[in-house]
């Protein structure tokens, strides 16, 4: 079953077109040649990973990838994920690097300035990397309360303010940087917005420090009287902080396949640590604490990857008509690399003391997958933005006819509604397809039928027992209420991932006794919520469950997770 994670010794992505399987093979070949004491050496010590981005330029990666069709490219969100999974494998700063240029290229290949387009897209062939001028150090991501300010000069603008946690800051031949016009009052409502492009060779433009100790450059600048030109201009009012949002709503998604890449690294280098162990005269995966840890972290991770993987053709299929993904996309970010966090924890209490030391790549994971959740907003600011969906999500679904089947998309086109988005807005009116009819699909599945069960009382407690006026104030409750929420749309797609790739039901099963386990912890933590009702509590305790077991299932998949055992290993 090693196929289904991802191997450096046996990948090769064939749904992929062949110059994307032969960049990825490529990468991976280059990072193996290295070796893992070399990466490693180049961590600790903070080196900035200058090799990395000339080989990138060399093979014209980041040109392949994130060209769009309108510069002559493709930008195809599944090649995209499948690099960026590829670059965390083998370490986020790597990843990193890919990350920001992507920020960066969102204002840019959304605007109608078809100067700044062609000007980026020669950046990309040249092997250059861009950034994304948003946060700020007081305000962070609060766009609404930017500090970079332009005043009128006649021609353009000068610009004046700095930026903070901008990554790539230090080289990128193009930083996209948002800000207001200090002739517009009413920059609230958007109108005195501003994205422009800036380059970090500029005299005016100041590089102040690496605010981090990393191998990453995650910098500060500051723009001094910085002349803005119209030819740099990218949008201006309202269409400034669509721009915003689209982009971050563009990037969030990659996040995920980031966390993927991490644990999937992890796991190999844990199970195979763990089954040539042996303590107390027994091997370590024969403690049946050890076999529920990696069994858990494996299905975990499995699950992770099940979500994503079908959430890229919801992004690949989106339209102005269809804007499911805006749901899906913040799900990929929020609940994917919180889960990610749990499949190292879980790791780490088989690793133990071995997830510490310097030489591993567990060392690393241990830290890196921590960053995830918290890059592009954090947990609880897409968690208030999956909540804007429930009601049309679990009580109002749209009709078969009203809604296409959305088929797996690995085709090779170009993703360009991504960079027409549109408004920002309306979120709550977005519709999805029964969410029940995967479930159903799945009905003679034990634990599939139990969570579809929690599922449905969760419909029940929306209709009957929902928060009141004053709760909907409270998001300490509403953020159990969301987790509650966002397990029933992460079960929906990879129930709808496991019916196209024709998964081992054995497997399915496994994912969802863990989801089941996870229902009824959430619906426990809602009954210790303060606010909570007598009617809320009540539910929590009617809606707990254990999942079915006592069964030869857990076995099998046991077999399947410690055959991983040996099948990876990267050189030294």
């Amino acid at each position: 079953m090693t196929d289904l994670l991802l191997n450096p010794r046996t990948y090769d992505p064939a749904d992929l077109d062949p110059e994307a399987r032969r960049l990825l093979r490529a990468t991976i070949e280059w990072f193996e040649a290295r070796g893992k004491t070399e990466l490693k050496r180049v961590r600790h010590e903070r080196e900035w990973y200058a090799d990395f981005l000339d080989f990138m330029g060399s093979e014209k990666a980041f040109a392949t990838f994130l060209t769009p069709g309108s510069q002559g490219g493709r930008w195809d969100t599944a090649r995209i994920c499948a690099f960026g999974e590829v670059l965390a494998f083998y370490g986020l700063g790597y990843w990193y690097a890919w990350q920001v240029t992507i920020l960066g290229l969102g204002p840019i290949w959304q605007s109608d300035n078809e100067a700044a387009k062609a000007r980026a897209a020669q950046i990309l062939r040249e092997g250059g990397v861009l950034a994304f001028g948003l946060s700020e150090k007081a305000h962070g991501a609060d766009i609404y309360s930017t500090d970079m300010i332009l005043t009128p000069d006649g021609e353009g603008f000068r610009a004046n303010g700095s930026k903070y946690y901008i990554g790539n800051g230090n080289v990128a031949g193009m930083v996209s940087v948002f800000g207001r016009r200090v002739d517009v009052e009413d920059s609230h409502a958007g109108e005195g917005y501003v994205f422009f492009a800036v380059d970090s060779r500029h005299p005016s433009y100041t590089l102040v420090q690496n605010v981090v100790s990393s191998q990453m450059y995650v910098s500060e600048f500051r723009l001094d009287d910085y002349p803005v030109t119209p030819a740099d201009v990218l949008h201006l009012g309202p269409a400034a902080f669509d721009a915003a949002l689209n982009t971050v709503n563009i990037g969030k998604f990659n996040l995920g396949f980031a966390s993927i890449g991490i644990c999937e690294h992890a796991f190999f280098e844990a199970i195979t640590h763990a089954d040539n162990r042996v303590l107390y005269g027994n091997r370590v995966t024969d403690f049946p604490h050890v076999r529920q840890g990696l069994t858990d972290a494996y299905v975990r991770l499995l699950a992770m990857k099940l979500f994503g993987e079908r959430a890229i053709d919801y992004v690949r299929c989106a339209s102005a008509q269809d804007r499911r993904y805006l749901l899906f996309n913040p799900v990929t970010k929020m609940k994917v690399t919180t889960e990610g966090e749990r499949v190292i924890d879980g790791l780490w209490d088989v690793v133990a003391a071995k997830g510490f030391e310097k030489d591993t790549y567990f060392e690393q994971a241990a830290m890196d997958i921590r960053a995830l959740p918290k890059l592009e907003g954090t947990v609880h600011v897409n968690m208030a933005l999956v909540l804007k969906f429930l009601p049309s999500y679990l009580l109002n679904p749209a009709a078969l006819h009203e809604l296409p089947e959305v088929p797996r998309r690995r085709d090779g086109t170009d993703d360009d509604f991504l960079f027409h988005q549109g408004p920002a807005r309306g979120l709550g009116k977005v519709r999805f397809a029964d969410w029940r009819t995967p479930y159903d699909a799945f009905a003679p599945v034990p634990n599939v039928a139990i969570f579809r069960e929690q599922a449905d009382g969760l419909v029940e407690l929306v209709l009957n027992a929902g928060p009141d006026e004053e709760q909907a104030k409270d998001l300490d409750l509403l953020l159990a209420l969301g987790e509650l929420f966002t397990l029933v749309v992460y079960g929906q797609l990879i129930l709808e991932q496991a019916a196209l790739t024709g998964l081992d039901l054995d497997l399915v099963d496994q994912v969802f006794d863990v989801l089941v386990r996870d229902f009824s912890a959430y619906a426990v933590d809602l009954h210790g919520k303060a606010s909570s009702t007598k009617a809320q509590q009540l539910w929590s305790l009617e809606n707990i469950r254990k999942p079915v077991s006592g069964t030869d299932r857990y076995d099998r998949v046991w077999k399947q997770v410690r055959a991983l055992s040996g099948t990876y290993e990267m050189r030294p």
